[in-house]
């Protein structure tokens, strides 16, 4: 009788212990993702430098880099109702990639592989645009 309870105890405490670790995890997990939404709302979602911006009367294009892509997200001037918003980026020699739509505050982020090859930004906020032509060349 004495080997039931102790194997029932050595189950309980393994159960105990599986549970605290798992509820960490999932503290540690939602913590990180807090922390971690002010940084990307900052960049709108692009990972990398900025390295350029592009104003133009309703908003702006930015443009940010890291080795290997070239991210693009237009911004609105003035964030409120939603209204027409629209980027893309395309590599030379590639295909665009777009996002547009009805939004807030920004479309995109929108990225492409740019690895020493130039990109074409275009971007559009309401009645304003703008776009770069071939740059990070």
């Amino acid at each position: 009788m004495g080997d039931r309870v102790l194997k029932a105890r050595n189950r309980r405490g393994r159960w105990a212990t599986c549970l605290g670790v798992f509820a960490a995890a999932l503290w540690l997990g939602a913590g990180g993702l807090l922390a971690a939404q002010p940084a990307q709302a900052a960049t709108g979602g692009c990972a990398g430098d900025l390295v350029r911006t592009l104003p133009f009367s309703t908003g702006e294009v930015r443009v940010y880099k890291t080795r290997d892509r070239a991210c693009a997200v237009a911004v609105a001037r003035e964030p409120g109702a939603r209204r027409p918003m629209s980027v893309s980026i395309q590599p030379r020699g590639g295909s665009p990639v777009r996002d547009a739509g009805q939004f807030a505050r920004y479309a995109g982020p929108v990225t492409a592989h740019a690895i020493a090859r130039c990109v074409y930004v275009k971007g559009s906020v309401g009645a304003g645009s703008v776009d770069s032509g071939w740059i990070l060349c």
